[in-house]
């Protein structure tokens, strides 16, 4: 029984479900396309030998390991053949992202049946021995994975991680008027929370300049070994479900694959044209006429898990059961009667119709494939690297902070950052966003919006007007859903573009996996494929930072993402906590200009001092750590201890603490060292960026202490300089999970990174002046009790600390 439904407002039936758009040898020639995309599927899983069972089966044809997921390929490979006919019908530029969990075999068998592998990889070429090397490749030690990895042509997505593929799709049809991104959604990553939230992703496409996303629901039921919710609710309850997220869902369902292929033609078909009236009307529309928010077209395709595989084993369900999600017979190798039945299962889709005696797709086949760049596969645009262009950067120096003297004036970085994102988007109308959470004015950087409104799709009332921002042309990107966010810009980015993402420091741990996802891909990507062309980074500003969270309190003291981030590749991360205004103007134009980072800007968007002048933070970025001269009193000798410090506020309790020991304590020597590239502190062996040795005893000594007032958790420092000579004297600052509503001063007397606790410290580690400043220390004890008294009678800090500024 098969079925297919228009939208639910139009409850309209195919008039016979046996006919249909397909003439019978376009069907015959459509089923046999799918029949050798479905053999190659099951013939990866299985075989490593006789690939066209051009003999009979036997166990050593069988890999010895069977890895892989079958159940969902199936259904990908049928929706891919009937793009694959749209796009020869309509000359569509189209990309194909694959959501089920290991669905790779169904992209794979397409990649290679369209030609795209044996180009990228020639040794698996277009015929019985290339055939067999790609069988054996995959899931196999020194081969390819289960998922759409970065080693897939045509990929954009990383199929190792669900959840992800609609958001993808949008950020992929951003600004790409001409694209449509059908995404085939697995039953189960539907029950993720980033994949339930990005279906509002449709709120924010705009006909006019943006592409189009074909989202395809595929329910075939089942997960590992649990059934899937959305398969199991009411069909009307689903199609409620998605006219109320706003989309027009048609239902193609049954598992008659005749029946099937004229189904899908026709609603396929009735998709694409639909999306193609949305854009014409919208781009028709005169200029000041309103733009309405249209229902797109998707598709919610019911196939039975693990189609035209076996029935079942050994009298338990498999086909249109769980237990065809991943190999459906496990033991074929060492059970004679099994490897019969894979043997009758792999000759059921009969490879001798399909392939011609070289092992080639016939050519009557080899037809229905588009040609060139218009192969999903071979699409540039799942190679965006090759589709980047620059960013048109207005030089960063012009938004200086006029700073004459070290640490007399106070100003929000990120609000100066905020004037030069601003020109950068004027300057790249068309290749450039900015995500964030609804928190872009919250984090100071609304100044952008004089480029640009946010993005807004959805309904717009009068007293919006009134600073909320919002319009249908607005290139700035929020929605409260980090995860979505995050799935644009990657999607973006992986296309060919560039874009700027702010969070809150706390919730930027709610992407932690979606970088994760990302950093892995473009670490094989960079190191390993030479066929991916260089994409835009990744440039995280981190902001609201813990230090700074006194009004939030707990829940929103959190500055463990740079331990994420310090576990990945060396090669594709970069951590920044630049200083001052001027050091995060430098550190956030060299970003931009980047490709294949994820890069990491931590700096508070409160007001705070400014220290370099612009020539001086251009030089002190470009080395990433370096002496403040002016903040030292060693006058080239050697010091008595050296204090250090990563991160905007430990920076400024730093040098307060240091004014205060070079008041009391008139005759030590102090050596200042700030770090902005934070990987600067590992050796040069570990990270492209770190220190040699030499550079590094240079600064730090190899036998004086080093105080350290860290911006995150201690232990990233010294996970950093374990191997360094003197390790040993290294003693961190940073936060120790202390906080509540607490004044500035107060939080960071918690944690001991405040200027009183780090003056103690010298005290402490210096010899001589464990004796010589007992009077000094006792009166730092006395200032942290007087502060904390004063914070809880005050609600306040006192005027001193707040209004304080490094001595002329």
């Amino acid at each position: 029984m098969s079925s297919v439904s228009t939208p639910i407002s139009k409850t309209k039936q195919a008039k016979n479900i046996e006919t249909g758009p397909l003439t019978v040898d376009e069907l015959r020639r459509i089923d046999a396309y799918w029949r050798a995309c479905n053999y190659l599927s099951a013939g990866m899983l299985y075989l490593q030998k006789n690939p066209l069972l051009r003999e009979p089966l036997k166990a050593e044809h069988i890999k010895n390991r069977l890895l892989g997921h079958w159940g969902s390929d199936p259904g990908q490979s049928f929706t891919w053949v009937h793009l694959n006919r749209l796009i020869k019908k309509y000359d569509l530029n189209l990309i194909y992202l694959s959501g089920p969990g290991h669905g790779a075999p169904a992209t794979l068998s397409n990649c290679y049946l369209e030609g795209v592998y044996s180009e990228v990889y020639p040794d698996k070429s277009d015929d019985e021995e290339g055939m067999q090397r790609f069988m054996k490749h995959f899931s196999f030690p020194g081969g390819i994975g289960s998922h759409c990895t970065p080693e897939t042509p045509g990929s954009i997505h990383e199929g190792g991680e669900l959840g992800y593929s609609l958001s993808h799709g949008f950020g992929a049809a951003f600004d790409n008027p001409d694209l449509i991104v059908a995404v085939v959604v697995g039953d189960g990553e539907a029950e993720t929370g980033p994949l339930a939230t990005s279906w509002h992703s449709n709120k924010f496409l705009n006909p006019v300049r943006d592409g189009a996303v074909l989202p395809v629901l595929h329910l075939n039921g089942y997960k590992i070994a649990n059934p899937t919710v959305l398969a199991r609710i009411p069909p009307e309850e689903l199609e409620w479900m998605f006219k109320g997220y706003g989309w027009n869902p048609y239902v193609v369902e049954g598992d008659d694959p005749a029946v099937m292929h004229q189904l899908m033609a026709e609603v396929a078909e009735k998709c694409v044209l639909e999306i193609r009236e949305i854009q014409k009307k919208a781009r028709a529309a005169k200029a000041g006429t309103t733009l309405e928010r249209p229902r797109w077209p998707m598709i919610i395709l019911r196939s039975p898990k693990g189609w035209t595989g076996p029935k079942e084993l050994d009298g338990h369900k498999v086909e249109g059961f769980w237990r065809a999600h991943q190999i459906p017979i496990l033991d074929p190798k060492t059970n004679p009667a099994h490897l019969k039945l894979v043997e009758k299962w792999l000759r059921s889709y009969k490879p001798e119709e399909l392939f011609d005696e070289k092992g080639k797709l016939i050519a009557e086949l080899k037809e229905l494939a588009p040609v060139g760049r218009r192969r999903i596969t071979a699409n540039p645009h799942a190679n965006g690297g090759l589709l980047r262009k620059p960013l048109d950067l207005p030089d960063f120096r012009e938004y200086a902070v006029k700073v004459e003297n070290p640490g007399q004036i106070e100003v929000s970085s990120t609000d100066t950052l905020a004037h030069f994102l601003r020109d950068v988007m004027r300057n790249n109308m068309t290749n450039f966003r900015v995500f964030g959470p609804d928190e872009t004015a919250s984090n100071k950087l609304q100044e952008i919006y004089q480029a640009s409104k946010k993005t807004w799709m959805s309904k717009i009332l009068p007293e919006d007007a009134d600073g909320t921002e919002i319009a249908p042309d607005g290139r700035v990107m929020e929605m409260l859903s980090e995860h979505t966010l995050e799935g644009w810009f990657e999607g973006y980015v992986l296309t060919g573009r560039h874009g700027f993402f702010s969070s809150y420091e706390a919730f930027v741990h709610i992407i932690d996996s979606m970088f994760n996802q990302h950093a892995k891909w473009l670490e094989k990507s960079k190191l390993e494929l030479r066929w991916r062309a260089p994409i835009s980074s990744i440039n995280l500003l981190i902001t609201s930072l813990v230090w700074r969270q006194d009004h939030n309190g707990f829940t929103h003291q959190d500055p463990g993402f740079l331990d994420v981030v310090a576990n990945k590749s060396p090669h594709v991360t970069r951590i920044y906590l630049p200083p001052d205004a001027n050091c995060l103007l430098s550190v956030g134009a060299h970003c931009l200009r980047s490709t294949n980072y994820v890069n990491v800007i931590v700096a508070d968007k409160a007001l705070h001092l400014q220290y370099l002048d612009m020539d001086s933070a251009v030089r002190h970025c470009t080395k990433g750590i370096g002496i403040w001269d002016w903040a030292s009193t060693d006058a080239g000798e050697e010091p008595d201890v050296v204090m250090a410090c990563a991160g905007d506020i430990p920076t400024s309790e730093a040098l307060a603490a240091v004014a205060i020991l070079r008041e009391r304590c008139t005759d030590l020597k102090i050596r200042f060292v700030n770090v902005v590239d934070l990987f600067r502190l590992m050796p040069e062996t570990e990270h492209p960026h770190g220190l040699s040795d030499s550079e590094f005893d240079s600064l730090f000594t190899k036998d004086k202490p080093v105080i350290f007032n860290f911006h995150a958790y201690a232990s990233l420092i010294h996970k950093f300089t374990y191997r360094r000579t003197n390790h040993d004297n290294i003693h961190v600052r940073g936060y120790k999970e202390q906080g509540n509503i607490n004044t500035p001063l107060e939080l960071a007397i918690l944690n001991q990174v405040d200027r009183f606790n780090l003056a103690i410290d010298v005290i402490d580690r210096v010899p001589r002046l464990q004796a010589t400043a007992a009077h000094t220390k006792q009166w730092l004890q006395d200032q942290i009790i007087d502060s904390v008294n004063y914070a809880h009678e005050n609600g306040i800090d006192r005027e001193e600390i707040t209004g304080w500024k490094w001595p002329d």
